[in-house]
């Protein structure tokens, strides 16, 4: 933001030390005025499992205090948030992908649709929304691309523990079904757990067939290197 104060050397104060960036709703002078709304997703990377997104537009007038990127914060501190931005939020939306259309699209081309469900399954329509990372869904609002707008953008920090909590309470399901792969603990990520699971028992029907790990899983069920195939992967 443009200083007051003069900007010779004489006159620039020194720094100790870089300051933190500070949160924004981010916002353009040509933008409409309305409301913002912040859209992050969870679940790109893992082998298993859907891809989720969640839409949040916050209240101004009711803080949530402590949103962060879901990254940075503890199991226990999102479940704390995630009470809070469901209380607290003008209104939220979360909405998935599924592996099949994970399988049939692409993980890229899924996240964007899990995004676009979620902006669509607002109850209030945005002015703005705002994306973290530099990709948009096809929706019909005027949006942006934030690049590490999960830690800039309180509104997409908020969408981003909305989407992990929702996620890992996905993932606590599939462990109840299938227990032997530890979905409750690596969330379907590619651990060496995991992937000691996957070389034991196969694939299970929420396994993201077209990922490499997945693949070669699935080449030895039908092998018949892996007993009973037709159970897990049906």
């Amino acid at each position: 933001m443009p200083s007051s104060k003069s900007s010779t050397p004489e006159a620039a104060a020194p720094r100790s030390r870089k300051s933190a960036p500070a949160k924004v709703q981010r916002r353009l002078d040509w933008d409409p005025v309305g409301l913002v709304c912040g859209v992050d997703e969870a679940g790109r990377g893992p082998l298993a499992g859907p891809v989720v997104a969640a839409a949040v537009i916050l209240d101004d007038s009711r803080r949530i205090r402590g949103l962060a990127d879901s990254k940075v914060l503890t199991p226990l501190q999102r479940d704390r948030l995630y009470d809070q931005i469901r209380d607290k939020a003008l209104c939220c939306s979360v909405a998935e992908a599924s592996v099949e259309e994970i399988d049939s699209l692409n993980i890229l081309h899924a996240t964007m649709l899990a995004m676009k469900r979620a902006v669509e399954g607002l109850r209030l329509r945005p002015a703005k929304v705002l994306v973290d990372g530099n990709r948009l869904p096809q929706i019909d609002v005027l949006a942006e691309a934030v690049i590490g707008g999960d830690a800039l953008v309180k509104s997409i920090s908020a969408a981003s523990i909305l989407a992990k909590v929702h996620r890992d309470r996905l993932c606590a399901q599939l462990h109840e079904e299938f227990p032997h792969y530890g979905f409750a603990t690596h969330k379907g990520y590619s651990t060496p757990e995991h992937l000691e699971a996957l070389r034991t028992h196969g694939a299970c029907r929420h396994h993201r067939r077209f990922f490499a790990p997945v693949a070669a899983a699935l080449g030895r069920q039908l092998a018949g290197e892996i007993d009973d195939p037709g159970r897990l992967a049906a």
